[in-house]
């Protein structure tokens, strides 16, 4: 069996989606299945990560030969909003052109249930839950950069941290205002800030930040970030799976969320904690990091976000995608 296993705009794409076509050849190899990088029809099954329109024009033509056609569902109406300069404008006309492209697919691979219900109003394509899964290989030796990343940033245990592109539907005005609520502890938000492409609400909210809140720009080994941050707050609004959130975990990080739909497989108090969806819920976020001040809550909801991690490994995940290609096949 070959694959060709797609990803437009590959040089140019970075953030969750890159880091899941990343981690789906991590896999392919694991399986010794032979693929392929480029779009080509020579090949059992088309498997596309982002429908643009030169996926759409080889998922076509694959279908017209009786090729199987696998998508992943990584792009939403729903979390393309409040990312980048006039992605709240393209979101409406985004959700039609996604229908009728998922629609193409013999098959849809969700990262998530969430998203497969989103993507069930979208079309009647078969879907399947795939968790975009996490690297554990990629955080090894992540303690030893501790005193480096600290110092190099300038942040003092308890650090309250976030990891992925800087854009307001992450959260990012709650995250600002946190820090403000509490000056007595370090904020940091690890990964890039790409200012030019920013709206001028997101660049003001980062322009105006308090001193005790840091956006790092993107950061050369990302295990520093694990290595100097302590409580991960994720106040994101609209996720699809959420891969920092996986990494964090396994490396036993308590976790602090918005109580949203994708995160519903997590339970609060055991392996994460959980703030009420309505709001900006700034009051309850800083409620619950103050309780994280607490060095055994921490540790307790870490060790359990780690063993809960454990479930979404690559080595878990796997098979999954064997099972698909022979389904369509």
């Amino acid at each position: 069996m070959k694959i060709s296993h797609y990803f437009e705009l590959e040089e140019h794409v970075t953030g969750g989606i890159r880091e899941s076509v990343v981690h789906q050849r991590k896999m392919l190899d694991r399986l010794d299945v032979e693929y392929t990088t480029e779009p080509t029809l020579d090949a059992d099954v088309f498997h596309c990560n982002l429908m643009g329109p030169r996926s759409v024009w080889y998922a076509r033509r694959a279908r017209s030969r009786g090729i199987p056609v696998v998508a992943h569902t990584h792009v939403t109406a729903e979390d393309f909003g409040d990312s980048f300069r006039f992605t709240n404008a393209l979101a409406r006309p985004l959700k039609p052109y996604l229908e009728w492209a998922y629609g193409l697919a013999d098959a849809l691979i969700c990262p998530s249930e969430y998203n497969r219900r989103l993507i069930e109003t979208y079309t009647d394509a078969t879907t399947t839950v795939v968790s975009n899964g996490v690297d554990g290989e990629k955080l090894e030796g992540f303690e030893a950069l501790e005193d480096e990343y600290r110092e190099r940033y300038d942040l003092e245990s308890p650090t309250v941290f976030l990891v992925g592109h800087v854009i307001k539907r992450k959260g990012l005005e709650t995250f600002v205002e946190l820090a403000r609520r509490l000056p007595h502890l370090d904020f940091a938000w690890f990964g890039p800030l790409d200012l030019s492409l920013k709206g001028r609400e997101t660049t003001r909210l980062i322009e105006e930040s308090p001193d005790n809140c840091t956006f790092t720009g993107y950061v050369d080994d990302i295990r520093g970030a694990y290595a100097a941050g302590d409580i991960f707050c994720f106040p994101t609004h609209e996720e699809n799976e959420g891969i920092a959130l996986l990494e964090a975990m396994t490396a036993g990080k308590p976790i602090l969320v918005r109580d949203i739909e994708t995160f519903s497989w997590l339970d609060d108090g055991k392996d994460c904690l959980k703030v009420a969806a309505s709001g900006s819920g700034v009051d309850a976020f800083a409620d619950a990091i103050e309780r994280l001040e607490d060095p055994d809550r921490r540790e307790r909801l870490g060790s359990n976000a780690a063993e809960r991690s454990e479930a979404f490994t690559l080595e878990s995940v796997a098979s999954q995608y064997q099972t698909l290609y022979d389904e369509v096949t």
